[in-house]
């Protein structure tokens, strides 16, 4: 199956990397919002999402598709071959609009390549259920969509790995 879809004309010039998932191995992760825990995980991912311009459900589907099967984990050799369900891990996804940073020019960060919090909102959630059909609904906790929140991330190895769709092909 091809998973290859063109970049849009209207994000061409800011690049394509489509949805993008910086994923932590983690022994354990928690998302705190207004003092309190709102998702909590222990040994797995913690996800940082962004979404860019032109990103589809397709590419929220696919990027959870590849998040579930990632193998990171050690199997009885030492070596990173296993995935989530092998080890019975857990995922918490946080929305990171600022993945998107364009920092090219001056100081100050701009954030024009980043989805529109409505698309990005309705992306986010795809992705989170794309998480929750894989491994069920006990093994995603959430932060919440566009809130300030405090993100407590017990890395791993460390492990950190930047999936993205524009690994689909085509190029």
């Amino acid at each position: 199956m091809n998973f290859f879809v063109p970049c849009p004309a209207r994000v061409r010039l800011l690049g394509c990397p489509a949805v993008k998932a910086l994923v932590q191995r983690v022994t354990r992760g928690a998302v705190t919002i207004d003092g309190a825990v709102a998702g909590s995980v222990g040994r797995g991912f913690v996800v940082l999402l962004g979404v860019r311009q032109g990103d589809t459900e397709d590419d929220a589907r696919y990027l959870a598709h590849r998040t579930v099967n990632l193998r990171v984990f050690a199997d009885a050799g030492g070596r990173m071959n296993l995935a989530l369900d092998d080890v019975g891990g857990a995922v918490l996804v946080i929305s990171q609009f600022t993945l998107y940073a364009d920092t090219r020019k001056g100081n100050r960060p701009s954030f024009v390549g980043a989805a529109a919090p409505e698309e990005a909102a309705r992306l986010y959630e795809a992705y989170v259920a794309g998480l929750r059909a894989a491994l069920g609904p006990a093994r995603v906790a959430t932060g919440r969509f566009g809130a300030m929140m405090q993100v407590d991330i017990a890395n791993d190895g460390p492990v950190t790995i930047e999936l993205s769709t524009d690994s689909r092909g085509g190029a």
